[in-house]
């Protein structure tokens, strides 16, 4: 299962991944050497509406292909669940270690199927605010050769490591967000927070990753009121949250909040009409002198409005329209002048009413503002106070902000990833959000086991690492929801699996890179030190099933199997232990039966020995009524 994994590695370069999208999209691009022809190319893709650019600008940085090298390289650990995740049956995950490492498993089998991303990444503040800790295991020379650069470039690149500079943070963001990318569904939607240190490279780098055309805009968050001292020159008040999709516009009005609804405190008598609505004033002298504007309004009484001495907020036409569908009401001042209102409907959109796909009425939205200033940092230390009693994690961010992102850029049944997790701050706005409109929205988070600050308060109450505070965060607050909201939260996931990204000791990866299939079976290998459902839950994210498909256990005559099916994907079968042949015959007598529906066999290689492998092979290729079944060995 790492074997060949390292064994890949090996072969990687900074184009890998490109180049293996070119071959499947464009093979024709390609000759009988597998060298990539960009005249081919240029022929097929150009057209009157295809400009090709001669000349342009893009984002140069020390490291750049370091990182691209790092975005095509797969991950070298090994998925452990934890002990708490049987009979757990909560779609919500919980990863413990590494987010590069993290994203380069999530991409087998969550690829195109995030809607929303929202990261908190550290910030290169210059000093000690951001620290690169991505590992380099390469002498320059060979760093030189892996990558195609210079070797005084690797030298620079390698002693990057460590320092706070704008290069070595880009080289940190870049393989992660191109990997976050794939991950997000065609309508998806990525937000980033950012301060000033780094919103201009980082505007620059996901133009690059994600596309000019696909950038939304730059929030902005007013996170201070009444001023800042933590400025020399101008007091700032705000951050940044930049935001792109990926491809298609993934962005929705979101509800009115209920103060906004009161407002809608009148409604029509007749059945048949809209339901209810507010009054707004037909007369705006505020506006910009216009033709067509100044008309005269007979009111009920046969008064007159002037249109000499009024300037209405539509023309004639559309005033006797409303006046037609009842949609004009006069209304008398204390003094006895007439005032011209237009009803507004709650359940309207720009004048017609939106329905959803069972015909029922939508209620009216409204569109995120690019400027939030409703919500502060204070709300999210007062908001983690609340839930522990004192201050375990520095300004979280409050989960009113990640919630109004949420509520923009998903739907009830959407999956939303943090790989910056943090305090969990994002799993906390899923869930209060899922409370609060019976959604289904499952999250996936994830946290590197960083140790707490010396000193602070959270190592004095015995919490070692940030992810032990987010994942006891996610249970306060679940237990909250669950007091505040008693019949709601029934129908709520509140609960969370959790996994932990283990790196394999080099004693073992010693053994498991000079394994010889053809020679005895070393014991000590992943499944005596980390067990049967580490390999499973590895090789399943591998094969594309996701975490929240539950293998089944197969009776071979003794022997247990693992099938994992979820109707989307062919249906495999692991073999994790020496067999016997009986259990053999008993595999093939199931499937001939068609009592066991089988597309691939994975094999556990280092608990197989030759002949139990031989025989297995023969017996497959005697199937009736089916081709035969390859085995896949992996080691």
């Amino acid at each position: 299962m790492i074997k060949e994994t390292l064994d890949k590695n090996v072969e990687v370069k900074p184009n890998s991944k490109e180049i293996e999208m070119l071959k499947r999209e464009f093979p024709q691009c390609f000759d009988k050497s597998g060298v990539f022809d960009i005249k081919i190319f240029e022929e097929l893709i150009k057209t009157e509406d295809v400009e090709i650019k001669k000349e342009g600008y893009s984002l140069e940085f020390l490291g750049k292909s370091y990182a691209r090298y790092l975005a095509s390289l797969d991950s070298e650990t090994i998925i452990v669940p934890d002990a708490s995740n049987k009979n757990n049956d909560s779609e919500n995950v919980y990863i413990i270690g590494d987010n590069l490492d993290a994203l380069q498993h999530l991409k087998y089998s969550y690829a195109n199927s995030i809607k929303c991303i929202y990261i908190d990444p550290p910030y290169n503040t210059g000093s000690d605010g951001f620290v690169y800790n991505d590992k380099f295991e390469f002498a320059a020379e060979e760093l030189a050769k892996k990558i195609g650069i210079e070797e005084d470039e690797a030298e620079r690149v390698l002693n990057m490591e460590g320092k706070s500079t704008h290069s070595a943070w880009l080289t940190f963001m870049y393989p992660r967000l191109e990997l976050a990318r794939d991950l997000l569904k065609e309508d998806g939607v990525i937000f980033i927070s950012v301060d000033d240190n780094e919103h201009a490279n980082i505007k620059r780098l996901c133009d690059e990753i994600f596309g000019e055309s696909n950038f939304i805009t730059s929030i902005v968050w007013r996170k201070k009121a009444g001023g800042a001292n933590d400025s020399t020159d101008i007091a700032v008040e705000h951050e940044y949250i930049v935001c792109y999709k990926k491809k298609l516009n993934g962005i929705y009005k979101v509800p009115l909040s209920a103060e906004r609804i009161k407002e809608y405190k009148y409604s029509d008598e007749k059945e048949e009409t809209h339901g209810k609505y507010t009054l707004k004033n037909l007369n705006d002298k505020s506006l910009q002198d216009s033709k067509g504007l100044h008309f005269d309004i007979v009111c009920p009484d046969e008064t007159i409005l002037y249109g000499k001495d009024n300037q209405w907020k539509c023309n004639e036409e559309t005033f006797k329209q409303r006046l037609k569908d009842n949609r004009i009401v006069f209304n008398k001042k204390t003094d006895g002048e007439w005032i011209c209102n237009y009803k507004i409907y709650l359940n309207e959109e720009k004048g017609k009413l939106k329905y959803d796909d069972n015909g029922n009425i939508i209620a009216k939205g409204r569109n995120l503002s690019s400027i939030i200033d409703n919500v502060l940092n204070r709300d999210g230390n007062d908001e983690i106070k609340e839930l522990f009693g004192y201050y375990p994690f520095s300004y979280p961010k409050p989960s009113k902000l990640i919630g109004q992102l949420v509520q923009c850029s998903t739907k009830k049944d959407s999956i939303v990833l943090d790989f910056f997790s943090g305090s969990a701050t994002t799993a906390h706005a899923v869930m209060q959000l899922n409370a609060e409109d019976c959604g289904n929205r499952k999250y996936i988070m994830v946290q590197l086991n960083e140790t707490v600050k010396k000193g602070s308060e959270a190592e004095k109450v015995g919490y070692k690492t940030i992810d032990e505070i987010g994942r006891e965060r996610i249970r306060r607050a679940a237990d909250k929801i669950r007091k505040e909201e008693p019949e709601k939260s029934k129908d709520i996931d509140l609960r969370f699996k959790t996994y932990r990204l283990e790196s394999v000791d080099k004693n073992t990866l010693d053994k498991i890179v000079n394994f010889d299939p053809n020679f005895p079976i070393d014991t000590e290998n992943i499944m005596s030190k980390f067990g049967k459902d580490t390999i499973i839950e590895t090789w399943k994210i591998k094969d594309g099933y996701g975490f929240n498909t539950a293998p089944k256990e197969i009776d071979l005559a003794g022997y247990t199997a693992y099938l994992l099916d979820d109707g989307k994907h062919s249906s495999n079968l692991y073999l994790l232990d020496e067999m016997a042949e009986e259990s053999i015959i008993e595999l093939v007598r199931q499937m001939e039966a068609f009592q066991l529906k089988v597309d691939k066999i994975i094999e556990y290689g280092y608990s197989m020995t030759y002949s139990t492998n031989t025989s297995l092979r023969s017996n497959l290729k005697t199937l009736k009524n089916k081709n035969s079944i390859d085995v896949i060995i992996r080691y």
